[in-house]
């Protein structure tokens, strides 16, 4: 069974061919500038690359040449279109309607446009990615995969704020998270990892990267997690502020006279390690720059290290104990030197980090001591595979 999985942003689609006999990624690809002017289609069959230039005006004519190229004599990897049995689609919001990946119809349709105004950025460029999917592929089924879904296992107590309970009724004011998919994945790779039923463990997942986010997770599910209403709370990120109290809100729109559009720009685009070094946002440049004797980087990172130390600390109080503390995304799967920062101090949890084990970068690994009691790992994730297992779980299912 052939599945293609979508991830569509809003002048962009990220996309894979996946043969589920084996998992194997047949073709990837990403078509970027969708609308204007520079369009481009980097299309990968295996280790190949192929360029296609031309005029991409918007997401069905993206989706098109995805498909040409996929079955594309040259360079494509398969005979006839309709050898795609499946499209899984990445969607970030699905609010509280689906607490899980569910197949297309009418009502999921409406369910994804009601949630627009939680996700007015994301869903809407996920919506025409489906919709374009569609027309041009009327009789194969797609799938949605919700990047909230996951964290629908959170109770009440943990995902309600402390405002009146009737704004939450009117307006679904709560905590939501994002990076389910993700989160889902390594928790589950961690489990096989270590050959422990997922049921029996109580993990803490690390996703850090521009975006960063943790979860609790109890026997398999999810029951806190640090982003909340928005990808905004949390843990301070590349460019977004993270937790911080609501009056510097009203405090800087005052001062500053910034309108509500000014103010969400400022906090989800100008700040974070961002605002906070003065240099960048990719973790990357910071590092370098701290090595440099940059303090205002190396500030920024020890901040974002010790929030990420809080968090951990705060989970295991939440587990009641944690077996594993997984480490995933660009800087957790990467910056070894973040991950002992963020350990460091943690022995209390029975946390002990192994240099040498330590020293390795976006492989899976156990990077913990052998006398570490809370084992450590490092898992890349893989959120286009974890897409394209739901959608062949709920389409084997259909038949």
């Amino acid at each position: 069974m052939k599945v293609l999985v979508i991830n569509c942003g809003s002048s962009s689609l990220k996309y894979q061919l996946f043969d589920m006999e084996n998992e194997q990624v047949m073709a990837k690809g990403l078509v970027e500038r969708i609308g204007i002017s520079g369009s481009v289609l980097t299309h990968r069959p295996g280790e190949q690359k192929h360029v296609i230039k031309t005029e991409i005006p918007d997401h069905k004519k993206a989706i098109s040449l995805v498909l040409d190229a996929i079955v594309d004599p040259k360079h494509g990897v398969l005979q006839l279109m309709e050898e795609i049995s499946a499209v899984g689609h990445r969607v970030v919001h699905g609010g509280e309607d689906y607490a899980k990946s569910v197949l297309l119809t009418d009502e999921v349709m409406e369910a994804l446009k009601r949630n627009i105004e939680l996700a007015p950025l994301h869903n809407p460029p996920n919506i025409m990615g489906i919709e374009a999917c569609q027309q041009l592929m009327p009789s194969v089924p797609q799938v949605c995969v919700f990047d909230t879904a996951y964290h629908q296992t959170m109770p009440e107590h943990a995902f309600l704020y402390g405002i009146p309970y009737e704004k939450y009724e009117q307006y679904k004011i709560r905590k939501f998270g994002f990076h389910g998919t993700s989160h889902k994945y390594v928790a589950q790779r961690a489990a096989a990892f270590l050959g422990k039923p997922i049921s029996d463990l109580k993990i803490i997942t690390c996703h850090l990267g521009n975006g960063s986010s943790i979860s609790a997770i109890e026997g398999g599910k999810s029951i806190d997690t640090s982003m909340g209403f928005t990808p905004l709370e949390g843990l301070m990120m590349g460019t977004r502020s993270g937790d911080l109290d609501p009056t510097v809100v009203t405090f800087l729109m005052e001062k500053e006279g910034w309108s509500t559009a000014e103010t969400n720009n400022f906090l989800n685009k100008k700040c974070g390690v961002l605002g906070l070094s003065g240099v960048s946002s990719d973790f990357r440049d910071l590092e370098s720059a701290a090595d440099e004797g940059n303090k205002r980087a190396q500030l920024a990172l020890d901040r974002f290290a010790y929030g990420v130390k809080k968090y951990i600390g705060a989970y295991a109080a939440v587990l009641n104990g944690v077996d594993v503390v997984v480490f995933t995304a660009g800087l957790g799967e990467n910056s070894a030197s973040m991950r002992a920062k963020i350990c460091e101090g943690l022995n209390y949890l029975g946390i002990e980090i192994d240099a040498k084990r330590n020293n390795i970068r976006g492989e899976e690994a156990l990077i913990s001591s052998d006398a570490s009691k809370t084992k450590v790992l490092v898992i890349p994730t893989n959120e286009e595979l974890m897409i394209a297992r739901d959608t062949y779980e709920i389409v084997n299912k259909k038949k």
